[in-house]
């Protein structure tokens, strides 16, 4: 399960060390780290990473399919999680030691930068390919932060992009060894620090609004 540490300034969210998809036990675990980051006053900045082979593998669909009836609120719950990591009022970096498909690709786009490992593991939305179409919200978070050309080869051909790869669409900010992901992530964090606050939270919520508005939208989140 999700467990958060304190390095100084930067908090550090460890999403686990298995596939970390969305099981609402995990949502909630997340969700509680956000809010004791959000408790805490002065300079600070948050990095998310896991271990083992997988960042995340999106959603858990074993859950999904054995609790069909609660796939609104399911849905709903992915939604404000997304809408939560991009408005935060802090500056936010993804650690992608491992693979990171589907909806947690979807969570690392919720990031203000990512740092991904250059020599293995995958960034993909393998949407098209499992016959699962982007829900609205989905589909506004993952066009407001890739190019119109990345966002477009990302969701519709559901291309696995290595980390050199990533870095050239513009999905990630940093290509880098295994062993300097995290520190990497870190330090891009440790010098941002003093920029948390309601200025960036303003920024944000108006740099994202159309993304955001839909995210909120739980009259019908499905589409």
């Amino acid at each position: 399960m999700p467990s958060l540490d304190r390095q100084d300034d930067v908090f550090v969210l460890h999403l686990g060390d298995g596939e970390n998809r969305f099981h609402p036990d995990w949502i909630a675990a997340v969700a509680a780290a956000l809010d004791e980051v959000g408790k805490v006053e002065g300079p600070r900045a948050l990095v998310t990473t896991a271990t083992g082979k997988f960042y995340s593998n999106g959603l858990d669909l074993e859950w999904l399919f054995t609790h069909a009836d609660r796939h609104r609120e399911y849905v709903v719950s992915v939604h404000e999680l997304f809408a939560r990591m991009l408005s935060l009022p802090l500056i936010t970096v993804a650690a992608l030691q491992g693979h990171t498909f589907a909806a947690g690709a979807m969570l690392s786009l919720g990031h203000d930068f990512r740092v991904m490992r250059a020599d293995r593991g995958f960034w993909c939305l393998p949407e098209a390919d499992i016959g699962i179409p982007f829900t609205p919200g989905m589909s506004a978070l993952v066009q407001s932060r890739l190019t119109p050309r990345t966002a477009h080869e990302a969701m519709l051909t559901a291309r696995r992009y290595g980390g050199e790869d990533a870095a050239a669409a513009g999905i990630v900010d940093r290509a880098v060894g295994e062993d300097a992901v995290l520190a990497t992530a870190i330090e891009i964090a440790r010098t941002q620090v003093n920029k948390a606050g309601d200025t960036v939270g303003t920024i944000k919520a108006r740099m994202y609004a159309p993304a955001l508005t839909v995210l909120r939208d739980t009259t019908d989140p499905l589409g």
